[in-house]
């Protein structure tokens, strides 16, 4: 958790929204201020705060600097918010120790300084109580939004946004009923397509591993996908190829071979996380065990190193950098009053590689 000291201390710097601009930018700082500081186009600066994809890096880099450089905040966003509202947008994670949320919040981020905003980020730590907590800090700071990993909250934390009624963007999954808005990936859909393209490659025992699925809606979702693949293949659920473990490299170790000893006909294992599959790897090849001839291995989130083990893991891609962006220009719309709610499902991608 962030103390809330440290989310005072960040709000305080802030500028004043009813002013429209940063304090160090001096007086009037208006668009045609950034192009001229960046040497663009008025229209490429619009373009950077509405549609910043559209350009290139090289060019939101220059428009960014500008931006920062003379403290500009869009006239759009300022005479939209209310008047006791920070520039602070709010951002919850499980942890920020894992670097799967890293391309997340850069994409977040990058869209936010293009607009004159701040991004605050906090670590619930896989805790529903520890997020609601944090809600509850955010929305004291007078945040202008909520990005949420989670798709799952307590009554309370509820509560909590529909009193403030501040723009918020759920990113962990498609909810059936979301708080406001959504950008994500459906877990039960990824989870099936994977598992049916196991299938597709003669694996008939497939396992499935994730972490526990009590407090966390994306690995029940995941279990959801698994088991729908198995019913769409007319193969019965076997408790036996099904494990919930901790996190860590150690945990998928440890599946790999607990599932194994119990179920010696399994010929690949689906793990519903990237380290859970490394660490199968690595104890694989430890024990002597050929990667896929004695068992396969898959992951999920395609971390970097997976295509630098030995074999190279297959597993699937989520648009982790786009979700950060597009959860960022949805929340700008909604402040400039232009964005009805979005629900967005900008899918993933199953990658082959060699351990499968």
């Amino acid at each position: 958790m962030i103390p809330a000291c440290q989310i005072q201390a960040i709000s305080k710097r802030s500028p004043s929204v009813a002013e429209g601009r940063a304090r160090p930018g001096g007086p009037g700082a208006r668009m045609r201020d950034v192009a001229q500081a960046a040497g663009v186009s008025l229209m490429t600066v619009s373009r950077a705060l509405r549609e910043p994809h559209k350009l290139s890096e090289e060019t939101r880099k220059l428009v960014l600097d500008a931006i920062q450089k003379i403290g500009y905040v869009p006239n759009s966003i300022a005479a939209n918010l209310a008047s006791n509202r920070s520039t602070v947008v709010g951002q919850i994670v499980p942890s920020i120790q894992n670097s799967l949320y890293a391309d997340t919040v850069k994409g977040t981020a990058d869209v936010l300084r293009m607009a004159g905003l701040h991004l605050l980020i906090a670590d619930s730590g896989y805790s529903l109580q520890e997020e609601e907590a944090l809600i509850g800090a955010l929305l004291s700071q007078r945040v202008c939004g909520l990005i949420l990993h989670n798709t799952d909250h307590t009554p309370k934390a509820l509560q909590m946004i529909e009193r403030a009624g501040v723009p918020v963007i759920e990113t962990g999954d498609i909810p059936r009923r979301p708080i406001d808005m959504v950008v994500s990936y459906s877990n039960a859909a990824a989870a099936k397509a994977m598992t049916l393209h196991l299938a597709s490659r003669g694996y008939s025992r497939i396992g499935f591993v994730s972490l526990e699925t009590r407090n966390n809606r994306r690995s029940r979702e995941r279990q959801r996908g698994y088991l729908a693949a198995l019913k769409a293949l007319g193969r019965p659920k076997d408790p036996l190829l099904i494990m919930e473990v901790p996190s860590g490299l150690a945990a998928g170790a440890h599946a790999m071979v607990d599932m194994v000893n119990r179920a010696p006909d399994v010929d690949a294992i689906f793990f519903a996380g990237d380290v859970l599959a490394i660490g199968a790897l690595f104890e694989a090849q430890r024990r002597g065990w050929k990667v896929p001839e004695r068992i396969a291995i898959a992951g999920f989130d395609d971390l970097d190193i997976l295509q630098h083990t030995v074999p190279t893991l297959t597993c699937l891609r989520l648009p982790r950098l786009a979700i950060g962006r597009r959860s960022a220009e949805a929340l700008l719309e909604r402040l400039r009053g232009e964005g009805d709610s979005v629900r967005l499902d900008l899918g993933f991608e199953v990658i082959q590689r060699e351990s499968t």
